[in-house]
């Protein structure tokens, strides 16, 4: 299955971005091409701290080239709107090294 159909019905769907640099990027999927560029709308980057919760940096309009993305994944609205991220504790992800 090409990268392009794996996407597709993910369009305007929630969905979380982990990149090689190890940032959380949450956001709603509004286009990509065949480099897996991605468009994001209403993102936010979520960054997590063993010593306080997780911080919510507000990014809007955002675009990630598609070298610097590891994982891609849909989530579950419902159950992301339920979670108590400000209580959330958790080491930051490292760098992908290849």
């Amino acid at each position: 299955m090409s990268t392009t159909t794996g996407l597709e019905p993910l369009v305007d769907q929630l969905i979380s971005i982990i990149t090689n640099d190890g940032r959380n990027i949450v956001g709603y999927l509004k286009g990509f091409d065949q480099a897996t560029n991605i468009i994001l709308d209403e993102s936010h980057e979520r960054v997590f701290s063993t010593k306080e919760g997780v911080q919510q940096i507000v990014l809007g309009l955002y675009i990630i080239r598609g070298d610097n993305i590891s994982v891609i994944g849909e989530l579950d609205e419902e159950l992301d709107a339920d979670l108590q991220l400000s209580e959330l504790r958790g080491h930051p992800l490292k760098p992908v090294i290849h």
